[in-house]
């Protein structure tokens, strides 16, 4: 509606102005203005239905909660009219015992927050929160690569250069399965990554050159490895002084059938065999960590190590 007298006839009740008020200082929910004006919730929604249908006001549902805000897209004039308004009232007692309120209920709903956060502290990464999951956020941190060259050791299909070469500078995929190779290249066509290439190759000979790359990569491709101690050699040897090496891997278990069901040449390994092969193959700054444990048999636990070259 938006008419100027028509909003003259408006403000002339204080309810509303002091609704108007509080709006434009926050958005607030019915029961939030309830609580600050200490009024009845049909008496308020009465006094909100009008202003929204003058579009003074707009809402927005959350769940079972509506909030209502200022609209900020009003005629100049119409801008002008509710500054002029305020400014006349502002000093009113009313209005700044509606303020004083209005501060204890955002206090409150911090607190509220707050309140929630403190009784999952400590707790907060292993219970269940509405749209966490590490899909997500393993999207989130591939936001975060920087414009560096990438080379994937064992790559497969290649899920994870998929999603590295969307901010990566170049990643290379090796793999030893010519299918894996063709699979992978006509996904990166498909996806139109110019910067993604997939090469056949064996992690014991990778069919590239020395120190070309700032990071290299084994997602639970190293078990796969004939010998694992020349893989990561290989690794080191394509790496620029400074570049670093992240491997995910099984820890080391007894679950035989692992070899049939996987292909799988090694059942996993102990932290101090892979720390030693690491350093063995060259590498400094080397840190291994227990990253997932599965809860159903044969609980396989997920090793996640880190390594740089520095010479």
């Amino acid at each position: 509606m938006e008419d100027s007298w028509e909003i003259l006839k408006l403000l002339a009740d204080n309810t509303r102005v002091r609704l108007l008020g509080l709006l434009d200082l926050e958005e607030l929910s019915v029961a939030e203005l309830q609580e600050v004006l200490a009024m009845g919730q049909s008496r308020i929604s009465s006094h909100l239905s009008l202003l929204r249908q003058a579009d003074l006001v707009m809402d927005r549902r959350e769940g079972k909660r509506t909030f209502y805000t200022l609209n900020q897209d009003l005629s100049l004039a119409n801008q002008q009219l509710l500054r002029a308004t305020f400014n006349a009232l502002k000093e009113s007692s009313q209005l700044k015992e509606d303020r004083i309120h209005l501060k204890r209920v955002l206090e409150k709903r911090m607190r509220l927050s707050e309140q929630y956060f403190n009784t999952v502290a400590g707790r907060l990464g292993k219970q269940y929160c509405p749209g966490r999951s590490w899909e997500a956020i393993g999207h989130f941190l591939f936001h975060l690569v920087p414009e560096i060259s990438i080379v994937d050791l064992g790559a497969g299909e290649g899920v994870l250069s998929q999603l590295l070469a969307r901010r990566a500078k170049s990643v290379v995929c090796i793999d030893n399965a010519q299918k894996m190779v063709d699979f992978g290249s006509e996904l990166a066509q498909k996806n139109g990554f110019s910067n993604l290439h997939y090469q056949l190759g064996e992690l014991e000979a990778v069919p590239l050159t020395d120190k070309s790359f700032d990071l290299a990569l084994m997602s639970q491709a190293l078990h796969h490895a004939k010998q694992p101690l020349v893989a990561l050699k290989e690794a080191y040897r394509i790496l620029k002084p400074g570049g670093r090496l992240i491997i995910i891997d099984l820890l080391e278990h007894q679950f035989e059938q692992a070899r049939e069901l996987y292909a799988d040449i090694w059942l996993g390994f102990s932290e101090n065999k892979l720390y030693q092969m690491l350093q063995d193959a060259g590498f400094k700054k080397i840190e291994l960590n227990i990253v997932a444990s599965e809860q159903q048999a044969p609980h396989f636990k997920t090793i996640l190590a880190s390594a740089t070259r520095t010479g």
